[in-house]
């Protein structure tokens, strides 16, 4: 169900009902993770744009629309990333698509992750291309499938966070795979940029991988940036190729440029500002640890993506729901967004909550596991118990 966000405070939502009438409730499926989307700078740099350059670009990129401010954010994405080009796109759906039909066709071929975004698949798909899937993370399973391709270039696409599991693509291994078998690895990295590695550069650079071992990558603006957009980034040649073939670029409106300016101001704050990344790995740390203690069953994860197992749709929507009248905003993930028997609730952190927030959420997680999925608890309280407190 569709809600509606009348104002935000941070990671506080006045969410209105269908009458209109709303209430305020702490936000804990959103995706703002360093807390930039209501930063002070970033909104004042999309005031200050907009009033020098208007509500819209106009028109292109290659036509009439790209503008200053575009090409400022791709030099900066690109020299935050260590990589030679950067191109801008207005999501990263289109990005993906992108990539893929600009670089594949008949006779071509993907393999992709059975957990990536349904943006890779559905770009796949689109392109004209084979689409193979491999088991999660399995680099061997997509060794195998690359083996028994026909000749035809190949791109290895994966999630480099998963955006329903939190965990990290094995992405060395895959590199290993992908340089084995010739094909381009490419990594959506829409969850990990400005959350991990050095600097904040990401999946591909917390694995110390650089542009040989992936010529593309996927950075998204609406995630820890806190904005609107995508970027792709990586080799010059790729890009340029992108830039003058790739219909989802070519033909579509540039961002406004005041877009461009917030998430340039954004860019720099993460760049710059290194306790948000300390002060979220502190937080997950902290959900984790206090979870555990109260024998709530969590997938393995050290990313802000926390999801909680609940198995069947009815139990996911019924804590979810406890959680909403206890003032938690936690969405319930279910099929076809996840695996059939595997519904869920998406806890996600950001720097912005409280030490207390996250106390508060956990102590209303258990609340709500205890009504509605009390045999859970029965399971995980022996392992629980053995955990020391703080």
């Amino acid at each position: 169900m569709r809600r509606t966000v009348a104002r935000r405070d941070g990671v506080r939502c006045e969410v209105v009902d269908g009458a209109g009438s709303g209430r305020w409730l702490l936000n804990f499926c959103g995706n703002d993770y360093l807390g930039l989307a209501s930063h002070f700078q970033v909104s004042g740099a999309l005031q200050d744009a907009a009033a020098l350059h208007g509500a819209g670009s106009g028109g292109s990129h290659l036509v009439s629309g790209h503008h200053a401010l575009h090409d400022a954010l791709e030099r900066e994405i690109a020299d935050w990333l260590q990589v030679p080009a950067a191109l801008l796109f207005g999501s990263g759906f289109t990005a993906n698509l992108a990539v893929l039909q600009g670089l594949l066709g008949d006779g071509d071929a993907c393999v992709q992750d059975r957990l990536n975004h349904a943006s890779l698949i559905d770009a796949a798909r689109l392109a004209g291309c084979r689409l193979r899937r491999y088991p999660h993370a399995d680099a061997q399973g997509a060794l195998r499938q690359l083996r028994t391709l026909p000749e035809g270039a190949a791109i290895l696409a994966t999630d480099g966070v998963f955006s329903m599991d939190g965990d990290v693509a094995p992405l060395r291994e895959l590199a290993i795979v992908a340089r084995v078998q010739q094909a381009l690895l490419y990594v959506d990295d829409a969850h990990g940029v400005g959350v991990l590695g050095p600097d904040g550069r990401g999946s591909v650079a917390d694995a110390r991988l650089g542009i040989d071992a992936v010529p593309l990558q996927l950075v998204t603006l609406g995630k820890a940036l806190g904005g609107c957009g995508a970027v792709l980034a990586g080799d010059a040649d790729l890009i340029g190729h992108l830039a003058e073939t790739a219909r989802p670029y070519i033909y579509t409106t540039a961002l406004p440029p005041a877009v461009a300016g917030a998430a340039l101001a954004a860019v720099r704050i993460a760049r710059q500002e290194h306790w948000r990344r300390e002060r979220l790995a502190a937080l997950v740390q902290r959900f984790r640890l206090r979870a555990r203690q109260r024998g709530l069953e969590l997938m393995p994860s050290d990313t802000p993506i926390q999801p909680l197992r609940c198995g069947d749709n009815v139990t996911a929507l019924a804590m979810s729901r406890a959680l909403d009248a206890a003032g938690f905003w936690v969405a319930a993930i279910r099929p076809p967004t996840v695996p059939e028997g595997q519904a869920r609730l998406r806890v996600t952190l950001s720097a912005a909550h409280a030490d207390h927030d996250v106390d508060a959420l956990v102590d209303a997680l258990a609340a709500a596991r205890d009504v509605h999925a009390p045999g859970a608890h029965a399971l995980h309280t022996d392992t629980a118990a053995a955990v020391p407190t703080p």
